[in-house]
């Protein structure tokens, strides 16, 4: 489906510029405490994730009871969660939102920030020449040893897996994906077309399952828009496409999110979605952050049964900004990935990230599943991490398992 297909104009990122991408949130995002609530907009209303307690005798929030606790506080309900998290985004004032989280049957009020890509590097540079060779990240996960052979060589192509892309959308047209990119849900414009106006979610859909740029070349993709075509949005439309991601799923699927939290502060409701999520069977795959600090201060990375991605460069080296530590699983290429871009059909573009790292895994994953269609996210995970070239990182980080994915014959 071509870009241009809703008539929507969408504005296209330079394609010339090397980028490291995360997300990050303009201001932290707090839960709302019980008392005393002191807040910006104390007189107005702002946005919160509601997140209503699972379990006998707690209200579902798709039911009438749910909908009538929130609404009795004065919030106005403006989307209804009900497979990522139980739970609404509400409009409220910080007295009501703290009068709403006093109450027992509540599990958390937290505010919904705005998030954005933050481009935190630029480097100019001649566009990628065509030519046969796999770009380098490809032909670096296929062997255990340096140097690269300028080949890329995959135990299958993914044929039967879909793996979901929860970003700015994806050009679903570009001859990369050979037509096996779809729109899932545009919860930007709130329409069924997730174009891409920014260029990060093509980038991230082709480095896992692109024909010439992709991990798994036979993967189905599904572009999920949380993210504007200024790569801003919402944590309530991140979750309102994960929500959506989990209704309609068809196993086997990876689900990549290439966009986390800036602030070291716990995101509750985020990491309660991913791990319900995994629990229903979908292997998530998410980026580590490019702050150079410890992966698991970080939402969603810090999700223990997530697959968290640091960045590697063409040296083996921890790419600097890359996050590190115990809340890594595995390293991947993230330096300098020609992938394809949201330009044209034809175009592509260099990007640097762990934003790039992530769709290297899910696309191994995709790999895995498409051999092991019944396998649970821990033995997907496990098979990746057990598969890794060990000890080739060089810097790797404090307590970062010394991990390089490796996909092997």
């Amino acid at each position: 489906m071509a870009c241009a297909s809703a008539g929507r104009r969408r504005r296209v990122g330079a394609p010339a510029a090397v980028v490291a991408v995360v997300l990050v949130a303009l201001s932290p995002t707090q839960t709302v405490p019980a008392q005393g609530v002191q807040a910006a907009g104390e007189a107005g209303t702002q946005g919160y994730i509601v997140a209503l307690k699972r379990g006998a005798g707690a209200p579902a929030a798709a039911s009438g009871a749910g909908r009538a606790l929130v609404e009795r506080y004065g919030a106005r309900v403006r989307r209804v969660y009900g497979s990522a998290l139980n739970g609404y985004a509400v409009r409220a004032s910080a007295a009501q939102a703290g009068r709403l989280a006093a109450d027992r049957r509540i599990a958390s009020v937290t505010r919904d920030e705005r998030v954005s890509l933050r481009w935190t590097r630029v480097r100019r540079m001649a566009p990628p020449r065509a030519h046969a060779r796999p770009p380098w990240g490809l032909d670096r996960i296929d062997q255990p040893d340096r140097p690269l052979d300028g080949a890329y060589t995959a135990p299958g192509g993914g044929r039967g897996t879909t793996i979901y892309v929860i970003d700015s959308g994806v050009r679903a047209s570009h001859e990369d994906f050979g037509g096996r990119a779809r729109s899932g849900w545009d919860f930007v414009d709130d329409d069924p077309v997730a174009e891409d106006g920014n260029g990060h979610g093509t980038h991230v859909a082709a480095t896992a399952a692109g024909t010439r740029y992709g991990v798994a070349k036979k993967a189905a993709i599904v572009a999920v828009r949380v993210l504007d075509d200024r790569g801003e949005g919402t944590i309530a439309q991140v979750l309102a496409g994960m929500d959506w991601v989990l209704r309609h799923a068809r196993r086997p699927a990876v689900v990549n999110l290439s966009l986390g939290s800036a602030a070291a502060t716990p995101l509750p409701e985020w990491d309660a979605a991913v791990r319900t999520g995994i629990a229903a069977g979908l292997v998530f795959t998410v980026a580590a952050g490019n702050q150079d600090r410890p992966a698991a201060s970080f939402s969603p990375g810090r999700v223990a049964r997530a697959l968290t991605v640091g960045s590697t460069d063409r040296a083996d080296r921890r790419s600097g900004f890359s996050n590190w530590g115990p809340g890594i699983d595995l390293f991947a290429p993230g330096d300098r990935i020609v992938s394809a871009s949201n330009a044209s059909d034809t175009a592509t573009r260099t990007l640097t990230g762990t934003s790039m790292a992530a769709p290297h895994v899910a696309g191994a994953a995709a790999l895995y599943l498409a051999d092991h269609p019944f396998a649970t996210p821990a033995q997907a995970g496990a098979a990746l991490i057990a598969g890794a070239s060990r000890g080739r990182v060089r810097g790797a980080g404090a307590g970062s398992p010394n991990r390089l994915l490796r996909v092997a014959n």
